[in-house]
């Protein structure tokens, strides 16, 4: 059997014990959060890159598309109107 100042050493000892496991887990858990947002930061910039590598090729594609827009109607615009005569029976 423990004297009360044995056993309240005791008690002080164990609950030094706790708190310090208790931080090393809070400690290891923040790593791990931090970890996990740094993993979801590099994907999510990977992807930004690649949407705007994407964007640059949409515009580029888009400006083209446009210039043979432009170049057919005025293309179109430059014929001259030719008259047919259609003849029904």
């Amino acid at each position: 059997p423990l004297s009360q100042a044995e056993e309240r050493i005791l008690k002080k000892v164990r609950r030094k014990i706790r708190n310090k496991q208790s931080a090393q887990d809070s400690r290891r858990r923040k790593k791990e959060y931090l970890d996990g947002l740094e993993s979801r930061a590099a994907a999510c910039s990977a992807q930004n890159q690649e949407l705007r590598k994407k964007i640059q090729e949409l515009e580029k594609r888009n400006g083209s598309l446009l210039r043979q827009l432009q170049a057919l109607i005025k293309q179109t615009s430059n014929k001259t109107a030719q008259t047919s005569t259609c003849v029904l029976v």
